[in-house]
């Protein structure tokens, strides 16, 4: 297979490694330290049960080894199209012991003809599917639509992870440079363009959230969005870093949201401004004055309304207000010890792993005059790699000097 040309630059990669920015872990070798450190830990938990870091370590290993069986070498791809299961998170954790790149950005929305392109384009070599997943899989065959657009491809369910029984027994793979996640953006103004990331430049971004919010072992992180989209993986980021508990989002059968946070007790939820109304409402409508255990609240994707955020601040609840995107996480984002009125009112400051400015809406080039509405661009380490196979568009996404255009006025 070709290899996959990046915008990875040694010299930038010199500059972030020196500042702490960038760091010498892959996403595997974080889950192998909290293994050791917390082995009976509970590290996992979803709609089928709980899981302590030990177990999740040796699901990962038999899910590589099924790779490794499979004749798949460093750099292939494999793309995930599940609900909220833990087979995604040991899928995308074994991809990063074996060095593959991971592609979980396949929403239920999507149709199995949609699929078939999109893993045709980025050339993956095993799609692993839920059964009666997608927005038509009672009408069309999966397995034959990627047989005849992507025929390169296998595809496997989630329970064909283990299937094989051994776990891998080479060498994890070790560079926190190479290409490890891929993304879909959502395509609204053409072609979805597939956005690449390294295991450092998303868990750079993941570093300056846990070190402004405090996030250690005794958190318990709870994810509302999907792992088809980007908050989940910088979810599953803070979760490797702080080596807290990740909670997903799905419940189980029977189970409603507010039921599932009070019981999981989770500190720190994250999703976007949509599940807070409709957790808020719930709440009212049930009469229960206070969200169980949580601290914090993440809310990215969109602006908050203020009326939100004000009502979780009035039960104890820190917003935790954020602005980004695929291309560079959640770069922008309040404090907790922020005004209140920062909170509610802003996007805040961000962390050291992302700069931002404004440039001229007309001329990128030229920065915007204050006062002025105007382009918001940014840099650092948490920029993505560019966009795969897609030299246009990643050249048209920055200006002269470097800035990435965010597009976003």
């Amino acid at each position: 297979m070709r290899a996959v040309l990046t915008l990875h630059h040694p010299r930038l990669a010199e500059r972030y490694y020196d500042s702490g920015q960038w760091r010498d872990e892959t996403f595997y070798t974080l889950l192998a330290k909290r293994a050791k450190e917390q082995p009976d830990a509970i590290a996992l938990v979803s709609k089928s049960g709980k899981m302590t870091w030990t177990e999740l370590l040796h699901k990962v290993d038999l899910a590589a080894g099924a790779f490794v069986q499979k004749g798949l070498q460093p750099g292939d791809r494999v793309s995930l199209w599940m609900s909220d299961r833990a087979e995604v998170v040991i899928a995308f954790l074994a991809c990063s012991r074996a060095g593959l790149a991971c592609n979980p950005s396949l929403h239920r929305t999507y149709t199995v003809a949609e699929v078939a392109e999109l893993l045709s384009r980025i050339e993956a070599s095993v799609l692993i599917a839920e059964d009666g997943w997608g927005a038509d899989h009672d009408k069309v065959n999966l397995v034959d639509a990627v047989a005849d657009r992507a025929g390169h491809a296998v595809v496997w369910t989630p329970e064909q992870l283990y299937a094989n029984g051994v776990a891998a027994q080479t060498k994890a793979a070790n560079d926190p440079d190479s290409l490890a996640y891929l993304a879909f953006t959502s395509g609204t103004t053409g072609a979805p363009k597939c956005v690449m990331h390294s295991a450092n430049t998303l868990l750079s971004n993941a570093c300056d959230l846990v070190s402004a919010w405090s996030l250690n072992a005794d958190a318990r992180l709870l994810c509302l969005s999907p792992l088809s989209h980007h908050i989940g993986w910088v979810a599953v980021g803070q979760w490797l870093v702080s080596g807290c508990r990740l909670i997903l989002g799905t419940p189980p059968v029977g189970q409603t949201l507010v039921d599932w946070i009070v019981e999981t007790e989770a500190t720190y939820v994250m999703g976007v401004p949509t599940h807070a109304m409709d957790i808020l409402a719930a709440q009212r409508s049930i009469g229960l004055p206070r969200l169980g255990s949580v601290q914090a609240f993440y809310m990215a994707g969109a602006p908050i309304p203020e009326v939100v955020a004000e009502a979780f601040i009035a039960q104890g609840i820190k917003p935790q207000n954020v602005y980004g995107m695929t291309e560079n996480s959640s770069h922008q984002f309040t404090h907790p010890d922020d005004d209140p009125e920062i909170w509610t009112g802003t996007c805040g400051r961000g962390g050291p792993g992302y700069e931002v400015a404004i440039f001229n809406a007309e001329d990128a080039d030229q920065p915007a005059a204050p006062g002025e509405v105007g382009q918001i661009a940014g840099r650092g380490a948490n920029l993505m790699l560019g966009y795969f196979d897609n030299q246009t568009d990643t050249a048209k996404s920055f200006n002269r000097d470097g800035w990435f255009l965010s597009g976003d006025l």
